[in-house]
């Protein structure tokens, strides 16, 4: 049996992880997670209290963090900030959480001696063309292009850096876009569910053209437990479920689902600098390590995910309205 510490733990994808491990290991978790809006300690209910301990505070607090890597075996590290919106409006959250708040979990996995693996995104990479049939491989070159994205690629080069420097057990994996339950209705298909679901109108970036490689988060939390099991000391993986899909697709297929015209949407201007294509090549996590994903069928894993929204208005409710007022101040 692991003690896990799991950073970010009450967000989106670091949540989906905590379940994943409740649900198929004998782990017990200790989720650290400073509860900024993004995080929310309701993702965690209904998890048994003696496996999983919430701690409340931020992955910067050296003090907390040493403390916290004296009680585990393994550190899974998700805090991020990550909206890449937000990103553009104010960058600076992201490099102190980022930057900063990597560094300090990477001094103490180096003082603690601790297994850590640091979860990372595509968009490190920048973007592909529309016809361009490449893919992202562990070998792409970083070109990251928003404030969000450049601060995940700092802090991939800093693990990569203490691997190498002072010997810490770290691997890293960088992911394609994530759906599922616990995300935030500032991302876009939450926000296209959840405006269907209150009868506002989808709305959609330019043209709709941009594609995303979309995996389940249950996938995602699959590969993050292969490569703790199983990953090289040092190596990289990609995670991707081969679900290429462009926007515009997304949101007619959510509207479909939910008994609406498909063209019952708005479309508003452009996200600057917004990348045109995300695209993941996962051959070395399938052939080297064994994984798999599950779910394959995105319109399955759609309509489920837009049964949990519609079932747990409860959770997504209080965010809504401010997130709407907030992109309605940019036209968006």
């Amino acid at each position: 049996m692991s003690h896990l510490l799991v950073t970010g733990g009450a967000g989106f994808i670091g949540s989906n992880f905590v379940h994943h491990v409740v649900g198929n290991t004998d782990d017990s978790v200790i989720v650290l997670d400073k509860l900024t809006y993004a995080g929310n300690a309701a993702s965690l209910a209904g998890l048994p209290e003696d496996r999983v301990r919430l701690v409340q505070g931020d992955i910067a607090d050296a003090a907390l963090v040493d403390e916290l890597f004296g009680q585990v075996d393994a550190v899974v590290h998700y805090a991020a900030e990550s909206h890449n919106d937000n990103s553009l409006h104010d960058p600076r959250p992201f490099l102190d959480t980022n930057i900063v708040g990597t560094y300090t979990l990477l001094e103490a996995a180096r003082k603690h001696d601790k297994r850590f693996h640091h979860i990372s995104t595509d968009e490190v990479y920048g973007d592909l063309e529309l016809d361009d049939p490449a893919r992202f491989t562990e070998s792409t070159p970083y070109n990251p292009s928003s404030p969000y994205s450049s601060t995940k690629a700092g802090s991939d080069l800093l693990v990569r850096a203490w691997v190498r420097s002072f010997g810490v057990k770290a691997t890293i994996s960088n992911c394609s876009n994530n759906y599922g339950p616990y995300q935030h209705v500032e991302k876009f298909i939450p926000r296209q569910i959840t405006n269907v679901l209150r009868g506002i109108r989808p709305k959609l970036y330019g043209k709709g053209e941009n594609v995303r490689d979309w995996i389940h988060a249950d996938d995602h939390s699959s590969a993050v437990l292969t490569i703790l099991d199983k990953g090289v000391i040092g190596e990289t993986y990609l995670i991707g479920a081969d679900g290429e899909k462009d926007n515009k697709t997304v949101v007619e297929l959510i509207l479909a689902l939910t008994g609406n015209p498909t063209d019952a949407y708005d479309h508003v201007t452009d996200r600057p600098g917004h990348d045109l294509r995300y695209a993941i090549d996962s051959t070395k996590l399938r052939t080297e390590l064994g994984w798999t994903p599950r779910y394959q069928d995105f319109e399955a894993g759609l309509k489920a995910t837009i049964d949990w929204y519609r079932d747990n208005e409860d959770w997504w409710a209080p965010a809504k309205d401010g997130v709407e007022a907030f992109y309605a101040s940019k036209g968006q």
